[in-house]
Parts: C-alpha cells; structure tokens; sequence
C-alpha cells in the first residue's frame, strides 16, 4: 500500500506511541483485553469524530451519553461553500462541523459511524472478522462501500491482529446506543447553487 507524506508522518507518530507505551506488547500484557481495547480506542482518538460532543469551559468535549454513537441521526449539513468539492490546492479542502461528526471535503460529505454494539445501527450484527476485514480494506463490513475520510483506516489497519481483536471487544462491550448514522453525500450534493 502506498502512502502520502501526511500519512506516514501520521503511522510513524502512532507507532513511535504504541511503542513508547507498551502497546506492542499485546493484550496478554496482564490487561484485560476489553481494557486494552479502551486504552487504543483513547489513544487512537476515537472519540474525537464517533463520539457527539456537548460544549464545556475547555471547548467541545464528548457527550458521555452517546460515546462512539456516532454522527447524530438529525445531523444537518450548511451549505458547503463553492469550490468545495474541487481539487483546487487554493481552496479549502476538508470542513467539519462544530461536533466533528461531519465532514465534507473532495470525496463528498461523510459521517462518522455508530461504533456502539447496536444490532441494528452499530456494530451488533458485525463479527470479528468482518471488523478486522474492514480495517485492513477501508471497505465498510470488510466489502462495502469505501471507508470515506478522515477515518485514517490506513493508520490502524497497521496494528497488529491481537489489537484489532482488543478493540472490537472494547467496542462490543459498551452500552449499545441506536442512533442511525447518515448516508454520505456524493460530491455533487455537496457543491453550493
């Protein structure tokens, strides 16, 4: 698989933390393998984009209520300024809304996904390997449509199986929370009028 800059600057950063934290180690390291799921889903930042945020004095946080629920269903997108959908190198090239739950760029308008053990909006009815496939492929359930940005699947797709398999325990282990997850918009809905 070939890599841009950013995206090696991005797996050399997550490696040199793995490693300077233990992480390569694996989950039989003395820590449940549910516990080292939640540990990678922190330090992978997560929740940054599939968990919903509420405001607080230090600025958006995520709601504790919808952790890794995903892009709220009632999720509206503003206009997306013209241009937007180019590849023009002088236009701006990624938006996001305020929560970081959508986000708008070249490829269209994506949504992070429900992460939650929800049958039927999250990951409930997914299996192991269908997770793992999916994270080695950036094809959603493993032969889907394509994982859209700024998932960085390439990055994770990195971790060793033992990993994988830690944070799809943690992620099954989390209060299961319905909340479907929009469709992502193709590019030419997202250009202005």
């Amino acid at each position: 698989m070939k890599t841009k800059p950013a995206h090696r600057a991005v797996i050399i950063l997550f490696a040199l933390l793995l490693a300077a934290t233990g992480a390569t180690a694996g989950p039989n390291d003395g820590t449940s393998q549910v516990e080292r799921g939640k540990w990678l889903v922190n330090l992978g930042g997560c929740h940054d984009c599939h968990s919903p945020k509420t405001n607080s004095p230090a600025g958006p946080v995520p709601d504790e209520t919808r952790l890794l629920s995903g892009a709220p269903a009632h999720t509206t997108v503003p206009e997306i300024p013209k241009g937007m959908a180019s590849m023009d190198p002088q236009r701006w090239g990624v938006l996001s809304n305020l929560d970081l739950t959508a986000w708008a760029g070249p490829w269209g308008v994506s949504f992070p996904a429900n992460l939650t053990p929800d049958v039927e909006t999250g990951l409930g009815s997914w299996t192991e390997e269908m997770f793992m496939k999916a994270i080695r492929t950036g094809k959603h359930m493993g032969e889907g449509r394509p994982i859209l940005p700024p998932m960085p699947w390439q990055n994770f797709a990195l971790l060793e199986d033992e990993n994988l398999k830690a944070i799809f325990a943690y992620l099954r282990s989390i209060p299961a929370i319905s909340n479907v997850v929009p469709e992502p918009m193709p590019p030419q809905e997202t250009s202005a009028q």
